[in-house]
């Protein structure tokens, strides 16, 4: 019987997809859990009989990472696109606004279009414009988001428009937000030398329709196949087992690999509950908020820091909701009775009336969002993966992992003769039963 060749740590989606991963190249893998179930943050809960996504229910379709993993899971016919329907602004003070439908992250592509004017006022987005007529001598570039926009297009910019999308999508104000981690913008920036310009090029470069897509049934749909097929390539994996110490590191069999903070050092980042909401509420069936509304860092207006309108998003939900509404909304700081304010919270951003008879039911979630492990925190020697060293988002994390494994394996293999009958594995035999799961998958 083979020993164990590597034990991945943590059952997220990062440790599912390096456990795969080493798997399917005929390794054996142990894969340790310290919970009853397996997915992290991707899960699902039920709400008003609905079945939900309780986390991500999107991905990221740059480099294709994540939809060609689902289609290796057989998921491939299942991939969706959100509705045409764009998302709002709620600025720091008056109504919400349409989001400028032509901008990275907030950022113009055209700052003197009409929908970019009636966020930033004229003077605004003529300072914004100023961006085509300012030299790029290719300045330095490790600095923040925030402090670029500042510097090419003001302050107005980096507040009104940047800020609302990034406190949106990474939990961050612009200037806590690397240049590095927005792909792309920095070499686009020295190509084109404007950022408006480097902006176009980039939703150029996106796939045709939409920068993010998701799964029919929800993104929670993942962790189900990628669990089947952990058994079909014969991952051994063990529940409710706790690694917090080195001690219990050190025990572990074959190469080990961490893919769930808090084991090499504390976990600290930021908190983020969500609140979701299933109303009865025929005053959304107009979509008048689109597919949801951003907010403005510092608004008083509401506690929330957005909030989608899941069943105007993604067509198959509202088929599945069967006229009901589902609105989610979340939060970087929990209020009290966080039910009540959120269904206060989602009158004020939808601009429609919604009494408490309205709310046929409600549930809260609540992860913390890692921060990136610092140099100090890292251990020479250890292999991690996940949200702290591969970014946020399932693409990025995704990404990460398979590259992780590529190294991995890249030295192994060399030194692995195909035709040598030594090399002989029960793994084959159990790598070939998954590829006949997957081929049934695929028809």
């Amino acid at each position: 019987m083979s020993t164990t060749e590597f034990t991945v740590v943590g059952g997220g989606i990062a440790g599912l997809v390096t456990a795969r991963r080493l798997a399917m190249a005929g390794r054996t893998v142990r894969l340790i859990e310290a919970s009853d179930h397996l997915g992290g943050t991707v899960a699902s809960h039920l709400v008003g009989g609905i079945n939900l996504d309780s986390g991500a229910e999107s991905f990221a379709t740059r480099g294709n990472t994540v939809a060609d993993l689902a289609r290796e899971l057989g998921l491939g016919d299942d991939i969706v696109s959100p509705s045409d329907e764009g998302a709002w602004l709620q600025p720091v003070d008056g109504a919400a606004l349409p989001l400028p439908s032509t901008g990275v992250l907030g950022i113009p592509s055209t700052p003197l279009d009409a929908q970019t004017i009636a966020v930033l006022g004229l003077g605004g987005a003529l300072r914004a414009q100023l961006d085509s007529l300012i030299p790029w001598f290719g300045r330095r570039t490790d600095i923040s988001l925030g402090a670029l926009v500042r510097q090419r297009m003001g302050k107005a910019t980096v507040e009104k428009l940047v800020a609302p999308v990034v406190h949106g999508v990474y939990s961050l104000h612009p200037n806590d937000l690397p240049l590095e981690r927005v792909a792309g913008l920095k070499d686009r920036l020295a190509l084109h030398g404007s950022l408006a310009m480097a902006v176009r090029s980039m939703r150029s470069a996106m796939p045709a329709g939409t920068a993010v897509q998701g799964i029919r049934g929800g993104i929670n749909r993942l962790v189900t196949e990628l669990a089947a097929d952990l058994t079909d390539y014969g991952v051994i994996v063990e529940f409710e087992r706790r690694i917090d110490t080195a001690e219990a590191l050190a025990d572990l069999d074959g190469t080990v690999i961490i893919a769930a903070p808090g084991i090499l050092a504390p976990v600290h980042g930021r908190t983020v509950t969500l609140a979701t909401l299933v109303l009865d509420a025929p005053e959304l069936d107009a979509e008048p908020r689109g597919s949801g509304v951003l907010v403005a860092p510092n608004c008083t207006a509401v506690s929330a820091r957005a909030l989608t309108h899941s069943t105007a998003k993604w067509q198959w939900l509202k088929e599945h909701a069967e006229g009901r509404h589902v609105v989610r909304l979340s939060y970087n700081d929990e209020p009290d009775n966080l039910a009540e304010v959120a269904r206060r919270d989602a009158e004020v951003l939808l601009g429609v009336s919604l009494p408490p008879e309205a709310v046929v039911d409600f549930a809260r979630q609540q992860w913390i969002r890692p921060a990136a492990l610092t140099a100090s925190e890292r251990t020479d020697g250890v292999v991690v993966v996940g949200e702290t060293v591969g970014g946020t988002g399932l693409a990025g994390i995704v990404a990460h992992a398979y590259a992780t494994v590529d190294r991995l394996l890249a030295p192994a293999d060399e030194d692995r003769a195909d035709d040598d009958p030594a090399n002989d594995d029960p793994a084959d035999d159990n790598a070939d039963a998954a590829e006949t799961r997957k081929a049934k998958k695929l028809k």
